[in-house]
């Protein structure tokens, strides 16, 4: 064991150990401290982008269509290609982001029995100032890690996630 002090999960792993000796609850110890990460790291962007009036879900589909590029937009298939989220999810979100005027469903002009998302005025305008401010947040939440540890963990985790994503 290093000579880092003990957290939340190794308290965990202690008492398992003791109550159940025989398993092998390494592997828990990694899973847990990633999802305590992720409940943390998923509170603090989701408070920096109330402050820009946008949820965690709202932002994700704003930023999709401007990282797509002008015209920012997208099919709803397309969407929910490059999220986690099921179809009733998506619709929901694309409803809601209509009521607020941040997108507007259009018809497509190469197939108009089909729709596509669109960014409004409103919402490039929102989601550009809302991704300013998430991009310092993010820095701000892995500054505790030096460049090399930072590209050591995106390294790892990025072989880990291609297992689930191939």
């Amino acid at each position: 064991m290093s000579n880092e002090p003990l957290d939340h999960v190794d308290h965990i792993l202690a008492q398992w150990r003791k109550e159940r000796p025989d398993l092998d609850v390494g592997p828990m110890g990694l899973l847990g401290r990633l999802n305590r990460l992720s409940t943390h790291l998923g509170r603090e962007v989701e408070a920096a982008l109330l402050k820009h009036g946008l949820s965690s879900s709202a932002f994700d589909v704003l930023a999709t269509l401007r990282r797509a590029g002008a015209p920012y937009r997208l099919s709803p298939g397309d969407l929910l290609a490059m999220t986690m989220v099921s179809s009733g999810t998506m619709t929901n979100r694309i409803d809601q982001l209509e009521k607020a005027g941040l997108v507007e469903r259009i018809h497509n002009p190469q197939d108009r029995r089909s729709v596509l998302i669109s960014l409004t005025e409103h919402g490039l305008a929102a989601v550009e100032k809302a991704v300013g401010a998430h991009v310092e947040n993010q820095h701000r939440l892995v500054a505790g890690l030096s460049e090399g540890e930072r590209a050591a963990l995106d390294g790892l985790l990025k072989r880990f996630l291609r297992d689930f994503e191939e």
